[in-house]
């Protein structure tokens, strides 16, 4: 019986993933990895974010799912270039599977990639892609507790958002303390607030991400 230890495994991803990130920056692509729970509201807020962007950057996206399409015609339907990844069964994304969707994408100098990843707040967590950022998406109707209970994925990340912000009033959630969580886990990450069926919050988002394309260092 031979045993592959997932150490290897992790190791051979990270060494592709980093092949990823150089085809990226050889195209002037930045890359953003979207994690989130099941509902979370992850293709809703890359629709408005879409929506923003529009006649303004090019945005490119792979949507990873276990099975079916549903989010990438979303997608599609705004005009986007886009690329499914169905897992067939695997909980995340990996480097193997974006290197095989970059070469379906037309990707252009100065375009954003937006993947999707698989609903998931724990495999998602360990597996490089080759991005350059990494956000999570946390909605209200969650609760405020996932930070505590998940701590891996986003001491890992550069932007936490939460979203779902109209169903506030509905739902017993502190936003104080998924902030005072995010500062003991990861003070460096940025925080946003965002209600992506409102456009609320959007505008503050997406420019915080058109910053880090532009090579700048934005506020957080």
């Amino acid at each position: 019986m031979k045993i592959v230890a997932a150490s290897k495994i992790l190791k051979a991803n990270d060494a592709l993933a980093a092949e990823n990130r150089q085809i990226l920056n050889q195209k002037g692509v930045l890359a953003v990895n979207w994690m989130g729970s099941p509902g979370s509201g992850k293709t809703t807020l890359l629709e408005a974010l879409a929506r923003y962007w529009q006649g303004r950057r090019k945005v490119a996206v792979i949507e990873g799912d276990v099975a079916g399409s549903i989010d990438a015609e979303r997608m599609a339907t705004l005009g986007l270039p886009v690329v499914q990844i169905n897992t067939d069964g695997a909980c995340h994304l990996d480097a193997n599977m974006i290197a095989q969707a970059l070469e379906e994408l037309p990707l252009e100098t100065g375009e954003l990639l937006m993947v999707e990843n698989v609903g998931n707040l724990v495999c998602t967590a360990g597996f490089d892609l080759g991005e350059h950022l990494r956000i999570v998406i946390l909605s209200v109707p969650e609760g405020d507790d996932k930070l505590v209970k998940y701590p891996a994925i986003f001491r890992s990340i550069h932007a936490l958002v939460i979203a779902k912000m109209d169903l506030l009033p509905q739902v017993a959630f502190q936003r104080e303390r998924v902030q005072k969580d995010l500062t003991r886990l990861n003070a460096q990450a940025a925080l946003f607030c965002v209600s992506a069926l409102r456009g609320e919050g959007i505008a503050e988002l997406a420019q915080w991400i058109e910053a880090h394309q532009l090579g700048e260092t934005p506020n957080r």
